[in-house]
């Protein structure tokens, strides 16, 4: 209970500094969107850091690194740190003088005067909304885990579905209020306040949680070598051959648990003689836990070749031990060639299987409150299991063992296509005109880089050190199948007292929230500006019946964003890589409209509409994202999109007639 109460009094504070800045708002529209261009060096700073880094830097990243390897601030953060701020350079600078200069407040307001097309809102306004939700997704489903993690056992009956503690969706919910809280109250200056305030809870609370986490691990040296040692690989982008051959040995002995329960199932439970049974029990040196007597009793019928089964039955076994989706037209060598782990791996896994951990007698004997001993007059045998825990058993000694994974060269070099995506970011463009002089980007240009660092580096190194960190009694503190997404709360909750906890806590939901705010409003402000006021009508609002569109607007895309989220199972970075390839893809738009006079809204619109097609493409052959390796040519998706948008956009240009020369003198003035 009492890492919930730190995070309700953090959320009290916050609502109280969203309440104080909405008493500096002026009353104008223009001050609820844009600040009134007033927003100095250092709120911008902390503005634009606060709203780059999300779930999916936090969240996202260290389950990332614990299920690849530290290779993973490769990808994104050390070439994040470079391009964002040169984004913020080359493009945000000029962006904001064309905003200051001709009054734009979003994106498609640019794009329409600069192309002199209308339409070309018509298409960027659905494109941009459509990624900009998934996006939104990501900091909701976060907020939900990292608040049902840490409050576990909070309740003494209520929540028995969600191990005792705050359900995910009422996490969600409660955040997903507060900062809707905020914004509607204070606007852009709320927002920026809020995000500044937030900035500095989670930079200073990531710092000591790295430390408490890394003090609990024995100090960083002896975390990283318990990685060398026990998960070589995580600290490279190949496969060390010890783990290659550790990942061999265990599935084999997973192919004989399969194959026994097999065949055991064609022979009614009778492959073995109840002597035999007693015996395997009595001679099994392995952790009693989960379905640790198959094992014993596999282990008995493969010393004695109990087992018989042709190779389809093998490979049958092994689907169903795994709870894969039986093929309905199996392969030629199905009856010929026993599967690999890796052609396993192909078969799309039913992952609601695992609910059958919750009614299993096997699996669901100790599930209870985790304040209660499983059995009160022998405490040794630990605490109630949470449902989280019970089902984590069912993977762990069900499923196959997870294989080890190289990283591709193209696929790392690739992904540096990646944090382009801050170059159509519409919320960032919306902070950018927040700036009250092109000065004010000097402090974010420089101090962005190192502020990715200070946070990036813990989180990746928090999840590298997850892989190999071990319970007292030398087993993995989380087990194999562990929710990448869950991996960070759970170090926290696991490596520090209750109200450290909550203060820790409440850092993780101080980035989630410093994103979610700036994403809330500027859809609030696309919807009125590029779609009620444009083609209303200027004249036909007030500047208060403006303010309440842009305010229920908002309101109605939190709750459908909310309503989605409770549908999503996705990991964090998984999605969070699929919405900044979306935005990465139109980079070449917005650079093009700032830099090459030859651009033509007809080579715009051939822009945007390879790099949403592609988009789809590559998101529907990925299904829908539940794919985390997929692949296009051996590289990101990405690296495709952007390329291909380019080229369409040049070559269409080059063909359709050039713009007006005199309308390009407002966007390419000759130099006095």
């Amino acid at each position: 209970m009492v890492p919930l109460i730190v995070i309700c009094v953090y959320l009290a504070l916050l609502l109280t500094l969203g309440i104080f800045a909405s008493t500096l708002f002026r009353g104008s529209s223009k001050d609820y969107m844009l600040a009134s261009h007033s927003i100095g060096p250092f709120l911008l700073l902390m503005s634009l850091f606060g709203t780059t880094m999300t779930a999916f830097a936090l969240v996202g990243s260290t389950g990332e690194a614990y299920a690849e390897g530290v290779g993973v601030y490769g990808l994104l953060a050390s070439s994040s740190g470079i391009i964002h701020s040169l984004c913020f350079f080359v493009l945000g600078i000029k962006l904001w003088s064309f905003g200051k200069k001709y009054g734009y407040t979003t994106q498609i307001q640019f794009f329409r005067d600069r192309l002199q097309s209308d339409k070309i809102g018509i298409l960027l306004f659905p494109i941009l909304v459509g990624l900009v939700v998934p996006y939104l997704l990501i900091g909701v489903m976060a907020s939900g885990t990292v608040v049902n993690a840490v409050s576990e056992g909070a309740f003494s009956s209520m929540f028995a579905e969600y191990d005792y503690g705050v359900p995910n969706w009422l996490g969600s919910l409660v955040i997903s209020i507060v900062v809707l809280i905020y914004v509607f109250f204070g606007g852009m200056r709320g927002t920026a306040w809020a995000n500044a305030f937030q900035t500095m809870v989670f930079m200073v609370l990531g710092i000591i949680t790295f430390w408490v986490i890394s003090d609990n691990l024995g100090g960083a040296q002896a975390a990283s070598e318990a990685v060398e040692e026990r998960n070589p690989s995580k600290l490279m982008r190949s496969v060390a051959k010890s783990d290659e051959e550790k990942y061999e040995k265990a599935f084999a002995t997973w192919q004989s648990l399969a194959e026994y329960n097999f065949a055991n199932q064609k022979a009614d439970g009778n492959l073995l003689t109840e002597e035999q049974k007693a015996q395997a029990l009595a001679d099994y040196k392995g952790p009693k836990i989960g379905n640790w007597k198959a094992r014993a009793e596999a282990n008995v019928a493969v010393a004695n070749n109990l087992i018989d089964l042709s190779v389809a039955e093998k490979n049958d076994a092994f689907i169903q031990q795994d709870d894969r989706v039986m093929p309905e037209e199996k392969p030629e060598w199905w009856n010929t060639q026993v599967m690999t782990g890796h052609q396993l791996n192909a078969y799309h896994r039913n992952e609601d299987a695992v609910l059958q951990a919750y009614s299993d007698p096997i699996y669901n004997k100790n599930m209870g409150h985790p304040d209660e001993f499983i059995n009160p007059e022998n405490e040794d045998l630990g605490r109630k299991w949470t449902r989280k825990r019970t089902a984590g058993v069912y993977r762990a000694t069900k499923w196959s063992p997870e294989e080890p994974r190289a990283m591709s060269m193209l696929v790392f070099v690739t992904y540096m296509f990646i944090p382009l995506s801050v170059g159509m970011f519409p919320h960032l463009f919306q902070h950018w005109l927040t700036a009250k002089n092109a000065q004010s980007f000097k402090l974010p240009v420089v101090a962005h880089p190192l502020f990715i660092a200070i946070v990036w580096i813990p989180c990746v190194l928090v999840g590298v050190w997850a892989t190999s960190a071990v319970t007292d009694a030398g087993r993995p503190l989380i087990p194999p199948h562990f929710n990448p997404n869950a991996v960070l709360p759970f170090m926290v909750a696991n490596m520090s007292g209750p109200f450290l906890s909550g203060l820790l806590t409440a850092g993780v939901l101080a980035a989630i929230m410093s994103s979610l705010d700036s994403q809330f409003l500027c859809i609030g402000t696309m919807f009125t500006e590029d779609i009620v006021v444009h083609y209303g009508g200027k004249k036909r609002f007030t500047d208060k019946q403006v303010l309440i569109i842009a305010r229920c607007f908002i309101i109605a895309i939190v709750a459908i964003t909310y309503g989605l989220s409770l549908f999503e199972p996705r990991r964090v970075f998984t999605l969070g890589v699929w919405t900044f390839s979306g935005f990465s893809s139109l980079f070449p738009l917005v650079f093009a409209a700032l830099y090459w006079k030859r651009l033509t809204k007809a080579g715009a619109y051939a822009c945007v509409i390879t790099a949403i097609s592609l988009w789809c493409l590559f998101f529907y052959m990925s299904d829908l994202a539940l794919n985390p390796h997929f692949t296009v040519f051996g590289m990101m998706p990405v690296a495709t999109m952007v390329p291909a948008a380019a080229i369409a956009m040049i070559v269409v240009s080059l063909m359709t007639q050039p713009p007006d020369e005199e309308h390009l003198k407002r966007f390419f003035p000759k130099k006095s």
